[in-house]
């Protein structure tokens, strides 16, 4: 690594703990809201669907860990603002959706010295999606299989 690589390193893998932190943090508290909307239906016994009440709490989750992404997109954005890397925070912002979506079609760049955070910041991205698509199956199997349960012991 050479010196100049160094606060990109440095910058970088800070960013990717805290936002894995993050995320973890985030995750848990979507599940522990999921399990008390399950016991809430339960006890309530709310007349909806099986298909109604699957979709919203899926739509519910997903726009969720939307809003999770958004929140870690915008702390590397601040981060490439205060070091210098972009001029705006506009750009910041843009560079850094497209960083961890690994899209690389806006065509902002930032300071030639800080490209490898981007390149960081969508290995991250790699990581953070990664883990979300595996909670997101979870809540699928799980909201599933609690359905067609409850849909067996109706039809008993």
């Amino acid at each position: 690594m050479t010196q100049a690589w160094a606060p990109d390193w440095e910058w970088g893998l800070l960013l990717i703990a805290l936002t894995l932190v993050l995320h973890a943090f985030g995750l848990v508290i979507i599940g522990l809201a999921l399990t008390r909307i399950e016991k809430l239906i339960r006890l309530q016994h709310w007349r909806l669907s099986s298909i109604t009440a699957m979709a919203l709490l899926i739509g519910a989750v997903g726009w969720l860990l939307a809003v999770l992404h958004g929140l870690e997109a915008l702390i590397w954005a601040a981060a490439y603002l205060l070091l210098g890397a972009v001029d705006s925070l506009h750009n910041a912002v843009l560079y850094s959706l497209d960083s961890m979506t690994t899209t690389g079609a806006t065509g902002v760049a930032v300071e030639p010295h800080w490209r490898l955070m981007g390149a960081l910041e969508a290995a991250n991205g790699m990581l953070l999606f990664g883990i979300s698509t595996a909670f997101l199956f979870a809540v699928l199997e799980r909201v599933w299989l609690g359905f067609e349960a409850a849909r067996t012991t109706t039809d008993e």
